[in-house]
């Protein structure tokens, strides 16, 4: 009775009481019934602005979006002072964006931000700059021409004119526009400097080159005025060594950035670029292009970090570069601010911290305005406090801003928007009923259930934040339940109600399985529950739920019933292995049940292969085996791949030749001397073999004496007085070492001691030994062997070579000829007596028009004594020389002889005027070509009567104007006469005869078709 006149009492006194807020001062009018006001939160911002000097479009537009309730009003800010609109007509408001018109670039170039305001305060946005982009055009002065000996490298410069912003893509034309040169391994393009590297000029490179340059901020390309490049024959090619034009500087990346290295060299011969991290292994995620001379390194992260090394490898030599990698970070936050409502008087703390590198500068704003708190701590807040909050974090590689709203509040309790609920509570288990009641400050909380005030006891709890909870519920549990909230300003309550179910219960739970991989296995699971509620299975594989729809392949529910959650396992594999647990749950409440399932399958791969020892041909490696899966490892296969096999694994032969299973070391042998390999290790056991391991870290084997020998011993010919030497170069596999190098040993056939040079270079082939004491054609016996920095290795077979012949020391002579066209003549001439000739060179040249030097020349065997000469030019003087020549070198020419070419054959076709036909023959006639003064005179003139698709048929000559021909019974025919002169055959008419009739190469005239018709009918 007593707790009922108190629950009364209490009940009045609520209803009686009023709000009193004057012991906390005045509470703005924005915070009053308007629940639905805020201030502004960004949408939109201002972002980093290039304005190109050439836009057609005379404006820049900085946007800026604020979400609002009242809606915000907008300023803008340049170089943080107020921009006044009014006193520049450049400047016009749009909605909250900003539109420059006509922007001058000393006036309008700067950092611009927008402050978004309301009646709940006030936000700035980010910076954002203003600039002006240009690229200028390149000089119009001429570039010098850039002469280099084929083999050698060049570097053609660039010199892109004045621009803004730096960022420039570059390209190279050749000789006209759109033909850009393709790089490859020989030919690169710095995108730092815009300069054209070819390691190795070679012919082919002839022409004009231009720097043909973009800049994407403004979409703006210039090309530079064209600069020859012009190889100069050397003969034979030199060789260079590696040398590196294009390097890298030392780098400062941000953290998720690509960045890009450039390396590239000069050399013959072409460098072979090759990337290595000093400090470690080249990041995951690298990548090499360009033929070796851009290193990508993408999404860089700290780790990334350290000395980087490019190396130029030809066989000349080397080059090296290394420069650093540095990477810091933009500002990042780890803890930022929210909008928030906090209680009037109480205490609050606002936390904002960042990570970056450099460590980022924090400072604060209120309402746009600097805030001098280095700590935002409040003790007793009022409504002054309330306000826009901006943290900024800076360093120099950028700024972010957290923005968040604090409203201080002070009300009545109410529970208009959170009422108390009613709630479901299964038997024997525990419910929670929420009282969270809007009030500031926080209210005294007590529960009542129907009349009874409650107190805690050992089965209820009034937790501190208002909440009731109630321990093993039962039936006498249920019922309506009361929350009474008080503070200073005034009380409020609100009921609910509690309904017990019957509790959920595992009535068939999941039991251990064991299976092979690729098998099937069933996890059964029932459950009883409250009739008045639905129940789902939720399955969960070691804590992990298990989506049914996603992993439809492996996981299946039977469809026994809604009680039944039995699961069907699929086709397992070793990832399906682990603790199964089955959760019936209601809207009420849940129980679980677990069980096991083992997966035997093939073994895991082992970890940690290394080595342990190596020699030149073995290599000791140890590993961790790796998981067993249930069934005992029954063998170990170990396998390699080296430098010269790239990714192709194979399997390698061991000692001891089977590794049993409880293994785990072994011993690779066979191997190749200072050749770098790389390990791996699979597993086998009764049911399969595994993945293989990780790759080992690469493993160089000692260097040994070389034992392969060069092949293809050969050699002769040559200069006089040489005695030229060939082989086979050695693999790169036999090198077995450094300095890798052959050992040429020859003698006469009649000597004794054999002599020995050295050859440094392991790619070349070819050795040519020079003395002024050779007699020509000299048996000499030649062996070739290998060396490197250990020793050497065998000879070859010995090979029997013959030193070089003299060259021809005679001329040819008695040397005549005569023109036989406009274009062709024939020479001949007395042989020399000497034998020692392989075949004569003839060379002719116009006497005035051309140099000797770019003289026309053919060849013949040296059993000949004449030849044809073509592509002359008409009506011209030409000068004629021959002389002997073998491999030893060209003999003296002859006495020069003239001739001269005859004039031009007619260039005039002749007019067909007549087509007859006669009986079984077609007779064509046309007029007479008349030769130009330049042209030689008409003999007369060919007729070539041919199959249509044919080139040969019947050739007719004839001095007369016209001609009769059989006239064919059927099929296509052409007719081509030309007029015949001593220059040569002048230019060709047709006519085509179509099986019986005669049709014109033009067009013939519809009188003539109807005849030949009529003919054709015999009418």
């Amino acid at each position: 009775m007593l707790h009922l006149t108190l629950l009364l009492l209490q009940l009045l006194v609520l209803s009686l009481s009023s709000a009193d807020t004057s012991m906390y001062g005045e509470e703005p009018d924005s915070y009053g019934d308007d629940t639905a006001g805020y201030g502004p939160v960004f949408e939109e911002q201002p972002v980093d602005t290039i304005y190109p000097e050439e836009s057609p479009e005379a404006k820049i537009t900085m946007n800026c979006r604020a979400r609002a309730n009242p809606p915000a009003t907008y300023k803008w800010r340049l170089d943080s002072s107020d921009i006044d609109l009014d006193s520049d007509n450049h400047y016009t408001l749009v909605g909250g964006n900003l539109v420059i018109s006509s922007p001058i670039k000393n006036k309008h170039v700067g950092k611009y931000s927008c402050v978004a305001s309301n009646n709940y305060g006030a936000v700035i946005s980010q910076e954002a700059s203003v600039q002006f982009g240009y690229l200028d055009f390149f000089s119009s002065e001429e570039r010098e021409a850039v002469y280099v000996k084929e083999g050698q490298g060049a570097v053609l410069l660039c010199a892109p004119p004045p621009h803004y912003p730096a960022v420039l893509s570059f390209r190279w034309m050749l000789n006209e526009f759109p033909t850009f040169i393709l790089l490859d391994k020989r030919r690169f393009v710095s995108q730092t400097t815009g300069n054209l590297y070819i390691s190795k000029v070679d012919r082919s490179d002839s022409g004009n080159y231009s720097c043909f340059v973009s800049s994407p901020s403004i979409s703006k390309s210039v090309f530079s005025k064209f600069i020859p490049l012009v190889p100069l024959a050397e003969r034979p090619n030199r060789k260079y060594p590696a040398d590196i034009k294009v390097k890298f500087p030392d780098t400062t990346a941000l953290v998720g950035q690509t960045v890009t290295l450039e390396c590239f060299a000069l050399g013959n011969p072409i460098p072979e670029i090759r990337w290595r991290k000093l400090d470690g292994e080249l990041p995951f995620n690298h990548e090499v292009s360009m033929a070796g001379a851009h290193l990508h390194l993408y999404n860089v992260q700290f780790e990334d970090a350290g000395t980087y090394k490019c190396e130029a490898i030809n066989s000349k030599g080397k080059d090296y570069h290394t420069a650093r990698v540095s990477v810091e970070a933009f500002p990042e936050w780890v803890e930022y601010i929210n909008s928030t409502e906090q209680d009037i008087s109480s205490d609050y703390t606002m936390s904002c911290m960042a990570s970056g590198k450099p460590k980022p500068h924090v400072r604060w704003l209120k309402n746009g305005h600097v805030y001098d708190k280095k700590e935002m701590k409040f003790s007793g807040l009022t409504f002054d406090d309330s306000g826009m909050y901006q943290c900024i974090a800076e360093n120099h590689h950028g700024v972010i801003y957290a923005n968040a709203e604090l409203r201080v509040i002070a009300c009545a309790p109410t529970f208009e928007h959170n009422p108390v609920k009613r709630i479901l509570g299964a038997k024997n288990g525990h419910v929670v009923i929420e009282c969270r009641p809007k009030a500031a400050p926080k209210p005294i909380i007590s529960w009542s259930k129907e009349t009874e005030l409650l107190s805690n006891s050992t089965r209820v709890f009034i937790w501190e934040d208002g909440s009731l909870e109630i321990l093993n519920v039962t039936r006498a549990d249920e019922g309506r339940y009361t929350c009474f909230a008080e503070n200073d300003l005034g009380k409020a309550n609100s009921t609910g109600s509690l309904s017990v179910t019957e509790a959920t219960k595992i009535t068939l739970a999941p039991s251990n399985a064991d299976v092979t991989v690729g098998d099937s296995a069933r996890m059964q699971c029932a459950a009883s529950h409250d009739s008045s509620l639905d129940i789902t299975f939720i399955w969960s594989l070691d804590g992990r739920v298990i989506d049914l729809h996603k992993d439809n392949q492996h996981f299946e529910r039977a469809p026994n019933g809604s009680s039944n959650g039995e699961l069907l396992i699929k086709n397992a594999q070793l990832k399906h292995a682990g603790r199964y647990t089955c959760t019936a749950q209601t809207p009420v409440d849940n129980v679980t049940s677990s069980a096991q399932l083992v997966v035997r399958g093939p073994p895991g791969p082992p970890a940690g292969v290394r080595e342990t020892n190596k020699t030149d041909s073995a290599v000791m490696l140890q590993w961790s085996r790796g998981a067993g899966n249930h069934s005992p490892i029954s063998k170990y296969t170990i396998q390699f791949r080296d430098s010269f096999s790239k990714d192709v694994w194979k399997d390698a032969t061991t000692s001891p030749a089977d590794v049993e299973g409880n293994a785990e070391t072994a011993t690779v042998v066979d191997l190749f001397p200072w050749t770098e390999y790389e390990f791996r290790v699979i597993a086998t056991n009764t049911l399969g073999t595994g993945e293989p391991s990780s790759p080992s870290p690469k493993v160089t084997t000692l260097e040994a004496v070389p034992v392969v020998a060069p092949s293809d011993i050969s050699g002769g010919g040559g200069t006089s007085r040489e005695l030229t030497i060939t082989w086979t170069p050695v693999q790169r596999k036999y090198y077995y070492g450094r300095n890798f190098g052959y050992i040429v040993a020859f003698k006469p056939y009649s000597g004794f001691e054999w002599r020995k040079v050295t050859v440094a270079d392991p790619q070349v082939g070819r050795y040519v030994h020079k003395d002024s004491s050779i007699a020509p054609s000299t048996e000499f016996h030649v062996k070739v062997k290998a060396f490197n920095s250990k020793g050497e290795g065998p000879f070859s077979l010995t090979a029997v070579i013959y030193s070089a012949q003299d060259a021809p020391s005679e001329a040819p002579t008695s040397l005549e000829g005569r023109a036989l066209s406009a274009t062709e003549a024939i020479v001949w001439w007395r042989h020399i007596a000497q034998s020692n000739l392989d075949r004569y060179q003839v060379k002719y040249w116009r006497k005035q028009e051309d140099s000797e030097a770019g003289a026309q020349a053919v060849t013949v065997s040296g059993s000949e004594n004449h030849t044809k000469l073509e592509g002359m030019k008409p009506d011209s003087y030409y000068f004629i020389e021959v002389r002997a020549y073998n491999a030893a070198g060209y003999g003296p020419p002859s006495p020069q002889f003239q001739i001269y070419t005859k004039k031009a054959p007619p260039s005039r076709p002749p007019k067909i005027i007549g087509k007859k036909l006669k009986g079984q023959l077609v007779n064509i006639a046309w007029e007479h070509v008349e030769s130009l003064a330049n042209e030689s005179s008409i003999d007369g003139y060919k007729v070539l009567y041919r199959q249509q698709g044919h080139s040969t048929g019947m050739l007719y000559t004839t001095a007369r104007r016209s001609i009769d021909l059989p006239m064919p019974t059927d099929g296509n025919y052409v007719v081509e006469v030309r007029a015949h002169s001593e220059g040569g055959d002048g230019a060709v008419a047709q006519i085509h005869i179509t099986g019986g009739g005669v049709m014109a190469a033009k067009s013939l005239s519809l009188l003539f078709l109807l005849l030949v018709a009529l003919l054709c009918l015999n009418l």
